[in-house]
């Protein structure tokens, strides 16, 4: 089972949308896929999973077990001020290290309101993942102006989603 991680913890985030599209495309491939979601975390993680509480935090114990089981992962990443979201980081920092992602394969799919979709995030996610050995797909799509390219939660550009057909493909053959 591929799990889809919405590196994002903001609610109704374009990310989610995109996240259930992917889901939708898996599934169109025969793939059964999972979405978790960084909102569903406990509010308080950072200090009450992390460090000397780690595993004390039923709530995180129980989302960090979905990712444990996981052999192949998407995350999709909303670009924050040039890079990824703290809660994206702050989750994987929470991660058993270094087997969390050790020898997992992942694929990036960067959205932003801007011009750059996400390629700054996905450069800096992509040197966590290879200094925690999980090993990154190679395509890594990098979605521009999103709101622009999106209508009532689909995407309405067709490279878009073609890509995104591409890349789940890629990833199943990964």
């Amino acid at each position: 089972m591929i799990k889809i991680i919405v590196g994002t913890n903001r609610k109704n985030s374009i990310s989610k949308k995109i996240a259930s599209i992917y889901q939708e495309i898996l599934f169109g491939q025969g793939e059964t896929s999972e979405i978790l979601e960084l909102e569903q975390l406990p509010i308080d993680f950072l200090f009450s999973a992390l460090y000397e509480n780690n595993g004390k935090n039923s709530m995180y114990n129980e989302f960090h077990s979905k990712v444990m089981e996981g052999d192949k992962f998407v995350f999709i990443v909303p670009e924050y001020n040039g890079s990824f979201p703290g809660a994206l980081k702050a989750f994987i920092d929470g991660m058993t290290y270094p087997n969390a992602f050790r020898d997992k394969k992942c694929a990036l799919v960067g959205v932003s309101s801007g011009i750059g979709g996400g390629g700054i995030a996905l450069s800096h996610l992509t040197d966590i993942f290879h200094y925690l050995g999980m090993h990154v797909l190679a395509l890594k799509l990098k979605y521009a102006k999103i709101e622009d390219n999106m209508s009532d939660n689909l995407l309405t550009n067709r490279l878009y989603m073609e890509l995104l057909q591409t890349q789940a493909e890629m990833l199943i053959k990964f």
